[in-house]
């Protein structure tokens, strides 16, 4: 584009000079080949020299306004000595116009000159504003996303002392209820069918205290000790697992899998969020949708897309959607997309969210490689959606 915009410059430039040049040329020419006695039409070719010389000087400046003036000195004043020798009085008024017309090729270029300069500060401030608008709005958004940190922060906050709330107000109720059935179950012999009745009661007591315990890890995730995991072997393990639901909802799963390096983070936290995203995804799909997943390696990142052909989610809601508590679905929490960020922002890395142009929504995770140091500024997620 530059290119371009310096040879249409270079062609206008030539083009100008050329046509101050055939000015000049035929105003001299018309003085030559008039006779001196038609005084009235020498004096009108007398002042069309100035048309040439106010050009010049608005083309060009100061430069172009004295050149074109000089030229026209030099081209006329042999006419005034060889044809108007014979009348003195007219010579004199002859020279004063050659004087005039450095004296306007001088006040034109001069002032074009000033003007040129005054514009070229003025368009020089217009950058500095511009770049300085650009600063204050980069400062801006980046207030506002800090702000949004800050808010999703005390919303986390809130989640995990809710979190121990629930899980010491739970137990207490679950201790009773496992020391009560394990008597029930010492009180009848293993042959029993409540005997089974009361070892899944006992069974269920168990899975019930594992969820509690990973709700409160996934709410404070302990970060002491950062663990790697391969990404591909846990994408795998989780497609299996929501095989059957994918086919009863008789939606397509397409992942082109290729092998991906290790990277940081829990195995087990990371099942969970993989299987949030799907299972999100194949919630919101019609019958007969598709899902697709697409990794890559850039750098030291790892990067994981989840995008489906479902209906989206509504712009007003982008910014919401990871959010603790919040949901669209009737049946839902709001803590499964919550967690997941929560997760994928303390083993430093990033998710985000946007809407597809052609239909759907589409989730990243960018994940750090493990065989690269993780910096702490990292974690911190900057930008969790995506217009």
């Amino acid at each position: 584009m530059g290119k371009v915009n310096n040879l249409f410059a270079d062609r206008q430039k030539f083009f100008r000079l050329a046509l101050l040049l055939v000015l000049v040329a035929i105003v001299t020419a018309l003085h030559y080949l008039t006779a001196t006695s038609h005084s009235s039409v020498h004096g009108i070719y007398r002042r069309l020299y100035y048309l040439p010389i106010v050009l010049g000087g608005i083309w060009f400046c100061l430069r172009g306004g004295v050149g074109v003036s000089l030229l026209v000195s030099l081209l006329y004043t042999p006419h005034v000595l060889l044809q108007w020798s014979h009348l003195p009085s007219v010579n004199i008024e002859q020279y004063l116009e050659i004087l005039l017309y450095n004296t306007i090729g001088f006040l034109t270029g001069f002032l074009s000159e000033k003007e040129r300069a005054q514009r070229l500060r003025v368009e020089e401030n217009a950058r500095h504003l511009a770049g300085s608008y650009a600063k204050l709005k980069s400062q801006a958004d980046l207030i506002l996303e800090i702000e949004d940190q800050l808010r999703r922060a005390d919303r986390l906050t809130a989640l995990g002392e809710l979190s121990a709330g629930m899980a010491h107000e739970i137990r207490n109720p679950l201790g009773a209820i496992r020391g009560t059935a394990e008597i029930l179950r010492d009180a009848f012999p293993p042959e029993d069918r409540y005997a089974e009745f009361t070892q899944i009661l006992v069974s269920e007591v168990d899975r019930l205290n594992q969820v509690l315990e990973g709700f409160l890890r996934f709410a404070r995730p302990d970060m002491s000790d950062r663990s790697d995991f391969k990404p591909d072997q846990i994408l795998r393990e989780v497609l299996q697992l929501t095989q059957q639901q994918a086919h009863k909802a008789r939606v397509s799963i397409i992942w082109d899998e290729q092998p991906l390096p290790a990277a940081i983070g829990d195995s087990s936290q990371f099942k969970q969020v993989f299987l949030n995203l799907i299972l999100n995804a194949l919630q919101a799909l019609p019958v007969g949708g598709q899902v697709w997943i697409e990794t890559q390696v850039e750098g030291n990142k790892i990067l994981l897309k989840f995008a489906d052909n479902g209906p989206g989610i509504p712009d007003a809601d982008l910014d919401k959607v990871f959010d603790p508590f919040f949901t669209t679905r009737e049946d839902g929490t709001g803590l499964g997309l919550a967690i997941t960020h929560r997760i994928v922002k303390n083993h430093c890395g990033q998710i985000s969210v946007k809407n597809r142009p052609e239909g759907g929504a589409e989730f990243t995770l960018t994940l750090q490689r493990v065989d690269y140091p993780c910096a702490e500024e990292v974690a911190d997620d900057k930008t969790d959606t995506a217009d």
